[in-house]
């Protein structure tokens, strides 16, 4: 089976075998979740074994280069079913002979969804059943509705921050790399008002965020509540030429290599390192505010 619909009072979820992918997402009666439209046709990819692009798509590994697209590979991979019941499923990926072809490191990655009161609950379990340290970046890049309800202006949207977000932020470079300028901090007050504007210089990308939540809503329309553990860094984005439009919000671990960064995968900034035998999780609720 290649997609499973999840069900529990009103609420619906569908996930693909392909990556793992969120594809359908209902709460509160609304659809919150991008069509997946020609510009840019996916729906929430998940992000593996990197986040953004190295140098040349190429991955460096104990004096071997190994082709690495952007965003890495698990997106376009076809998961394991592990188990399917009216509202939760699990699913997992391990190496072969095609991911030791990029990524020469055993890995077992597992991702669940479960539909429960609050909204939809995902988490995220990398383990290194190898001998050697694994390196790695993770990342979530779902694409929300803008407008989040028809006949809401999009003008009227705003993203809330959790807490203060002082630091300022950085841009990518016309190869997708992480440019060395920074940029002040958009968000006053916590509130970051949103227009197609803002990315014209492509994503917004926070190093450093104090927030571990955000809201995202229209002024006395509905509201969409993101919170996530274990990711550091956050992506905000959108193809502003999109025709209807979409906004991601992307907790991530990692991010595009620096411009002028071109070493060892296992150096790589924003990058962490998985002993032997280790376990990392993520989590990620999305609810209706």
């Amino acid at each position: 089976m290649d997609t499973h619909t999840l069900f529990r009072s009103g609420r619906r979820a569908r996930i693909a075998r392909r990556g793992a992918e969120l594809q359908d997402l209902s709460l509160g009666g609304l659809d919150l979740l991008w069509d997946a439209g020609p510009l840019w046709p996916r729906h929430a990819p998940l992000l593996f074994p990197v986040v953004g692009a190295l140098k040349g798509d190429v991955l460096h590994h104990r004096g071997g280069t190994f082709p690495m697209p952007r965003h890495g590979f698990a997106r376009d991979r076809d998961f394991t079913w592990l188990h399917r019941t009216p509202s939760s499923c699990a699913l997992e990926l391990r190496e072969d002979a095609l991911t030791l072809a990029a990524y020469p490191f055993p890995f077992h990655l597992v991702v669940s969804y479960h539909l429960d009161p609050a909204g939809l609950r995902m988490e995220l379990v990398l383990h290194n059943p190898g001998p050697s340290p694994l390196p790695a970046s993770l990342g979530l890049h779902p694409a929300f509705r803008w407008p989040l309800a028809p006949g809401t202006p999009k003008a009227a949207h705003r993203l809330v921050f959790e807490a203060d977000e002082p630091e300022p932020l950085r841009r990518l470079d016309a190869r997708g790399l992480l440019a060395p300028e920074v940029q002040p901090s958009p968000i006053q007050d916590r509130v970051l008002p949103l227009s197609e504007e803002l990315f014209s210089q492509d994503a917004l990308i926070f190093l450093e965020p104090r927030s571990r939540a955000v809201r995202y809503e229209a002024g006395g329309g509905p509201a969409l509540i993101l919170r996530w553990e274990g990711f550091p860094q956050l992506g905000i984005w959108t193809k502003p030429e999109s025709v209807p439009s979409f906004l991601c919000i992307e907790p991530w671990e990692g991010y595009a290599s620096p411009a002028a960064w071109n070493g060892e995968f296992a150096e790589k900034p924003g990058g962490f390192l998985l002993s032997p035998g280790a376990t990392r999780q993520w989590g990620l609720t999305v609810a209706v505010g």
